[in-house]
């Protein structure tokens, strides 16, 4: 289902295109650019001189249909379409709302759509042939850090259950089966789900049933009963509250702080095709999602914008304070996140690291989605499209960082920073 583009409010003002000499040096020259100067005029000569195709750095398609999920992390591509960003980079996005993770990725695989908003896991999964047929793909940017959530029903509420200790006394002492629901069998809510259960002694493969159901349906069929516990995106983390059927149980950054969530997926064919128009989506996105973490007013706006029927489709009362980063997690505790979902993080969020890829990899292996160890770093190196990446930063003026792998502490306490991936698969406790 492709969209009817929303009339932007009356109060929403495009870029700040001042915040910096790029953008200045942008806008003076985007009439230029649109005329057939290219994307590429922003780009150092170096790396333009690397990145020419076929004669021309005009985007080889101008219309780009991209795939979402009704999910707040949708929304840089959303407001790349509705500020007009997309128009200064020489292309027109056209949002195409999806159903499941499985039409994303079918949809991907057969071309119906260019390019999507989709979770890490399953382009690595579609590239490993895990999850769906086996196709080469790219990541170009992440879309978004942090934001999710693992919510869990109130019968275990009233059971004694309110966090991941006290829900394995719980498993331990009134066997029966429990259900717990991920939105896709290698994305990245499966593995939030099954880290977290697995740092408190609880085998999600073992001690419990998992299913998988599409993000918009999570409350649903958590309110008729059909699990006991879910893991997805906002804003249904918080629908849950509100409608009285849940609480948040744990966050998905105090899982991994600053995690990698979303990313702008495609295949390694369209890219291989059309690296102008790859280049150009990329920067429009990175743009707006500068402009959407320039300001708590933007980021009003944006809950306002994409809580629209044509997008996330909810009450924007029910997006707009996790995404300012204020949370309630039904139980009566309320704080302000400092890690709540961030779309730029003066591009420290956009990044695609070659460690976070190669993260997803090892959990894949850990829960038996993958017999074998993999070459990690070279399925990263191909999957992570770093050069198309640099290119775009740099005309939108977006900061690179200094390092293609970054480290982190997880929740167990256990360091990942890549340099090791087999031994880190292979050394959890709890594993398939």
């Amino acid at each position: 289902m492709t969209p009817v583009k929303p009339r932007l409010p009356a109060t929403v003002a495009g870029p700040d295109s001042t915040t910096d000499a790029s953008r200045r040096k942008w806008l003076a020259g985007s009439a230029r650019a649109l005329a057939g100067a290219g994307l590429l005029s922003l780009v150092d000569p170096l790396v333009r001189a690397g990145a020419w195709a076929a004669g021309s750095d005009a985007p080889e398609k101008t219309e780009v249909r991209i795939g979402f999920i009704p999910l707040t992390d949708c929304a840089s591509v959303v407001m790349a379409s509705v500020l007009g960003i997309d128009k200064k980079y020489g292309v027109t996005i056209t949002p195409s709302k999806e159903a499941s993770w499985a039409a994303v990725r079918d949809k991907l695989i057969n071309g119906e759509l260019e390019m999507a908003h989709v979770l890490y896991g399953l382009i690595y999964g579609v590239q490993m042939g895990v999850g769906g047929p086996k196709k080469d793909m790219a990541v170009l940017m992440s879309l978004n850090q942090n934001g999710q959530a693992i919510t869990l029903s109130n019968k275990l509420l009233q059971a004694g259950a309110r966090d991941g200790e006290s829900l394995a006394k719980l498993m331990a002492s009134e066997q029966r089966e429990y259900a717990f629901a991920q939105t896709f069998p290698t994305g990245t809510h499966a593995m939030w789900l099954y880290y977290w259960l697995a740092a408190y002694g609880i085998d999600p493969m073992k001690d419990a049933k998992v299913i998988t159901v599409p993000p918009p349906q999570m409350v649903a069929n958590m309110r008729v009963g059909n699990m006991d516990g879910f893991c997805v995106g906002e804003p249904w983390g918080a629908r849950a509250i509100l409608d009285k059927i849940g609480f948040t149980a744990v966050t998905s950054q105090a899982i991994w702080t600053d995690h990698p969530e979303k990313v702008l997926g495609t295949s390694a064919d369209f890219v291989a095709r059309n690296p102008n128009t790859a280049r150009a989506v990329t920067a429009a996105i990175l743009e707006a999602g500068k402009w959407i973490d320039a300001s708590p007013e933007n980021r009003r706006k944006t809950a306002e914008t994409i809580a629209a029927k044509s997008y996330v489709n909810t009450d924007a009362s029910g997006i707009v304070d996790r995404m300012l980063g204020q949370y309630d997690d039904g139980l009566g505790k309320r704080w302000s996140d400092a890690h709540a979902m961030r779309f730029s993080g003066d591009g420290a969020a956009n990044f695609p690291y070659l460690s976070d890829g190669m993260w997803f990899l090892t959990q894949h292996k850990r829960w038996g989605l993958l017999k074998n160890h993999p070459d990690y770093l070279a399925v990263a190196r191909q999957v992570n499209r770093i050069d198309i990446y640099k290119q775009a930063a740099q005309a939108a003026g977006i900061a690179v960082p200094a390092s293609e792998m970054r480290s982190s502490r997880l929740v167990d306490g256990v360091v990942w920073d890549g340099s090791n991936p087999a031994a880190y698969a292979d050394a959890f406790k709890v594993k398939a």
